[in-house]
């Protein structure tokens, strides 16, 4: 039976479970800062991670999650060990402040080089904060790995891979080889709930930190996102009316011409 080594990226984003009011938009900064609510591991990544677990429990292997950050939340990617993961790599430097989906991609690509030999590269399919959607394929060509988008589940097959792909309706099963990079959709299923032994224990375990001179990566080099312009969504109005009719048919009739009226059907 194949042993696998995997590499999951784990991205912290603000919560997107958080009300409106606790993100801030600043057009001149375009920037958006959450107020008053923690981060939280991408869920697309969550549910990357969720697969990987699942490929390793059928077929044994070790799990390397893998955070590219400013400043990382470690305490929120512990996670990753207390569900299963077998080590945490965190990469680190002030240079990789709000960096395009290219170079983010750039340094993934080098750390993994600097990880070793593997066998599966597990993304996202994107992330909630910017919805770009680009990195995982960005990182599949610089590393020249074949990669299958909208990921919904996976299994070894031989020595190669049987992936299903998200379609529009329904979805298709494709085949790879190894190695080879998958990007999780959310229909991959949520991550398993850590106990609170394994939580305890994450806290105490190590973690790898390497900053950009340890993956020999250029800051210089290194490209920011670039936002023309960043503001909140208009505020909408509503109008709330009352279809009235002497019976439950009538109303229903009325309701019909009405929405016909305003042009909804």
């Amino acid at each position: 039976m194949r042993t696998l080594k995997i590499v999951v990226c784990l991205k912290d984003v603000p919560d997107p479970e958080g009300p409106k009011s606790a993100f801030d938009v600043r057009e001149g900064e375009k920037r958006v800062v959450p107020i008053g609510i923690p981060p939280v591991i991408n869920p697309y990544d969550e549910n990357a991670l969720e697969l990987s677990l699942r490929l390793k429990d059928q077929w044994g292997g070790t799990i390397v999650a893998l955070n590219v950050s400013k400043k990382a939340k470690t305490a929120i990617l512990k996670k990753a060990l207390s569900v299963g993961a077998d080590e945490l790599v965190i990469v680190e430097d002030d240079a990789f402040e709000d960096l395009s989906s290219r170079s983010t991609a750039e340094v993934l690509a080098a750390a993994i080089n600097k990880i070793g030999p593997y066998d599966l590269i597990l993304t996202g399919r994107q992330a909630v904060d910017w919805e770009n959607g680009q990195t995982g394929l960005f990182l599949a060509e610089m590393l020249g790995v074949p990669a299958v988008n909208l990921v919904r589940a996976a299994a070894i097959d031989g020595d190669g891979l049987r992936v299903e792909r998200l379609k529009r309706f329904g979805y298709e099963v494709v085949q790879s080889r190894l190695p080879a990079l998958l990007a999780v959709s959310s229909e991959a299923g949520d991550l398993r709930l850590p106990t609170l032994k394994a939580i305890q224990e994450a806290r105490k375990r190590p973690v790898t930190l390497w900053r950009a001179a340890d993956l020999h990566v250029d800051p210089v080099k290194l490209r920011v996102r670039k936002i023309s312009s960043l503001s909140a969504p208009p505020a909408v109005s509503r109008n709330c009316c009352f279809v009235e009719g002497e019976t439950s048919g009538d109303r229903g009739r009325n309701l019909a011409l009405r929405l016909r009226r305003d042009g909804v059907v």
